[in-house]
């Protein structure tokens, strides 16, 4: 009985650390982006909990997110993908219009500075 609640407790104390890793993470990337766009305009990004993306691009953008390694992948309701990644102590954004196949090279590119 006690070995069993001690595996129990272990396993518990493992999934806790797990899901707080997940939060850690993803708090990395929740929060609003200073970017570019094509035409080298600024605009904000902002990347709530829940994978919920808005952006204030034009009339506004929404969409969804996620964290793909030492990246945020935004896909946007028009169809649009905007990777948000980390590359040392910097941030880059880059975009992929809808036509784009996976591997091309982006559409635009810009900094990536997160201002809250």
């Amino acid at each position: 009985m006690r070995r069993n609640t001690l595996i129990a407790m272990a396993t518990a104390s493992c999934l806790m650390g797990m899901m707080n890793v997940g939060v850690l993470a993803a708090g990395a990337f929740e929060g609003v982006w200073k970017v570019a766009d094509t035409g080298g305009q600024p605009f904000e990004i902002t990347l709530s909990s829940g994978g919920v993306a808005k952006a204030t691009r034009g009339e506004g953008m929404n969409g969804t997110w996620k964290e793909d390694g030492n990246a945020a992948v935004i896909t946007w309701d028009t169809g649009w993908t905007t990777k948000i990644t980390k590359e040392g102590n910097q941030y880059k954004k880059t975009a992929y219009s809808k036509d784009q196949p996976p591997n091309a090279p982006p559409a635009n590119s810009s900094a990536a500075e997160k201002v809250q």
